[in-house]
């Protein structure tokens, strides 16, 4: 199953994606760097700069900050990690920059309510521009 990330929200996607994959599904979600987080930019980017700020360069929270890895790890907190279940699920969800080769011409999948242009608020920041706020650099394709 191929999900498309552009424009839409990261959380609901990350709840759908997680619980298709706790039923046996494999998960491919592609442009993670258009993804929105529905908040306010300077409140979502408060937020990681404390937890960057916290502990010393060899104490955690690392923060990731690739977009592809940081929306895997958005959906790891939704998956029962401590149980083999979690896991295995999470080893059937990838994540991807931009659209690779070999998902270009697929159908993605439509998921309804997770649009952000249905947003009653304008608030809304993608990953793309946390992950560079945090200092990620990535090539965009």
């Amino acid at each position: 199953m191929i999900i498309d990330a552009n424009n839409r929200i990261v959380g609901r996607i990350g709840s759908y994606a997680a619980k298709q994959a706790l039923l046996g599904e494999k998960i491919d979600i592609i442009n993670c760097e258009k993804a929105i987080i529905s908040a306010s930019r300077e409140g979502v980017f408060a937020k990681y700069k404390q937890k960057q700020d916290m502990g010393g360069p060899r104490k955690g929270p690392f923060l990731i900050r690739l977009p592809d890895r940081f929306v895997r790890r958005i959906i790891r907190g939704m998956l029962p990690m401590e149980r083999a279940r979690g896991q295995e699920a999470y080893k059937r969800i990838m994540c991807y920059i931009g659209v690779p080769e070999e998902f270009k011409g697929k159908p993605c999948v439509d998921i309804p309510g997770t649009s952000a242009n249905e947003l009653v608020t304008l608030k809304k920041v993608s990953v793309g521009d946390v992950c560079r706020f945090l200092g990620g650099k990535w090539n965009d394709l």
